[in-house]
């Protein structure tokens, strides 16, 4: 599992280095993810490692919210005076995510073939 979980830290290092290098608009660790994905494609050997650690971290996924959670708290006091346009920006948002999702959805799902019969 400890090489597991050091291919996943190397590839995102390798991410935040690239980002960093190039000055690309794009988090570093979803470049390195990105180029995890291809060191897959290309070799699939590869998986078998990755997979054990990966397995587990996704186990304990709640965890790795907490420090995210304690950020929003800490964080909540420079919000004050401020929660209308908060709320709004998160409908907002969430309406948006859904309508998109909703569109991406009617393009990817197979139509029903018409065999020219009415029900």
């Amino acid at each position: 599992m400890l090489s597991a979980f050091a291919v996943l830290l190397v590839f995102q290092c390798l991410g935040e280095g690239l980002v960093f290098l190039f000055g690309w608009p794009v988090p570093g660790p979803v470049t390195g993810m990105l180029l995890l994905l291809a060191a897959l494609v290309a070799l699939p050997r590869l998986q078998d490692v990755v997979e054990a650690g990966a397995n587990e971290l996704l186990r304990h996924l709640s965890l790795l919210f907490v420090p995210a959670g304690v950020g929003i708290v800490v964080a909540a006091s420079s919000g004050s005076g401020q929660w209308l346009a908060i709320g709004a920006s998160v409908v907002v948002s969430t309406l948006a995510t859904l309508a998109v999702t909703a569109l991406v959805l009617k393009v990817l799902m197979p139509r029903p073939k018409e065999d020219g019969a009415d029900v």
